[in-house]
């Protein structure tokens, strides 16, 4: 078992704010707030994010991703101190569509400049800013720690020497695409990496890999490893590696063999279901601690 990532306390008098992007990220740190005792702001992305009104429990705002700059000054009118973001932004606006209040005009060229570098570059931007305006930026891994993926073997099925073979080729090519800041996840089959993650995610990766089983390089090939890792120098704080109950129906459809994520740095989203899932499908779930040998 991986080390665990100590829990983020809030005193008496911190408020806590949630941008809630999609998945279900979002609500497990919601769930984990209320229940201790938290009533937190949810500011709900629009059309990425699947968050219903619930008075009493928190309080719910808004807003547009092209225009979620103009959120910051009503936290602080509410009495933030605490912001965790959490969960997933598909529709990325182009600059032209972003809106900021007069306040951030002085950080505008830092942040295009980090808008063109990548996610990770403008995550770190985007941090950077909400800290200067004395609201401390709050890891969901912080909140909700169990959902950190263990190290081993986490359901019945056990990947055999082929699928480690996959899984260090897939894990490799991970790593090797997080460090040019383009995504998080690979799949290799035979021994080698044929797809990685581009700008259309997880899902959309073995969406295609769906298609690519066809191609006639892969004939007769069965099987095959999905992976997951961090970036080389990832900002934990956003944007770790998750996958979920989807992801093992998605790994199943798309032929592979199993799914494997890095220990300690990514995020099993209602980890107890996908498990169950990984075991019905047939499926090898694996948490790895460190660089897996072939």
């Amino acid at each position: 078992m991986t080390a665990r990532t100590r829990q983020a306390r809030f005193g008496a008098g911190d408020r806590v704010a949630v941008v809630a992007g999609s998945g279900l990220l979002p609500i497990h740190v919601i769930d984990a707030l209320a229940s201790a005792g938290h009533r937190p702001v949810v500011v709900a992305i629009a059309d990425e994010a699947d968050i219903a009104e619930a008075p009493g429990r928190y309080d719910l705002l808004t807003a547009a991703v092209d225009r979620l700059g103009f959120v910051l000054p009503e936290l602080r009118r509410r009495g933030v101190t605490h912001l965790v973001m959490a969960g997933g932004v598909a529709k990325r606006p182009p600059l032209s569509r972003l809106r900021f209040p007069p306040s951030v005009l002085l950080q505008i060229p830092r942040l295009i400049a980090a808008y063109a570098r990548g996610d990770d570059g403008l995550l770190r931007a985007t941090i950077g800013y909400i800290e200067s305006s004395g609201i401390q930026v709050v890891g969901a891994h912080e909140v909700v720690p169990d959902l950190l993926a263990p190290t081993g073997a986490l359901g019945k099925i056990k990947p055999g020497s082929g699928d480690r073979k996959d899984i260090a080729a897939a894990f490799a090519a991970a790593r090797a695409i997080g460090a040019l800041d383009i995504g998080q996840a690979a799949i290799a089959i035979g021994g080698r990496a044929v797809a990685l993650e581009g700008i259309e995610g997880t899902d959309g990766l073995l969406e295609r890999m769906k298609d690519l089983r066809g191609h006639g390089r892969l004939a007769g090939k069965a099987r095959g490893a999905l992976v997951k890792c961090a970036k080389p120098g990832q900002e934990e704080r956003a944007d770790l590696p998750s996958i979920g109950p989807r992801t093992m129906t998605a790994a199943k459809a798309a032929g592979l063999g199993g799914v494997a994520v890095e220990a300690g740095r990514s995020l099993i989203l209602d980890m107890a279901e996908t498990i169950r899932l990984a075991d019905e499908l047939g499926l090898y779930l694996v948490g790895l601690e460190g660089e897996p040998a072939a």
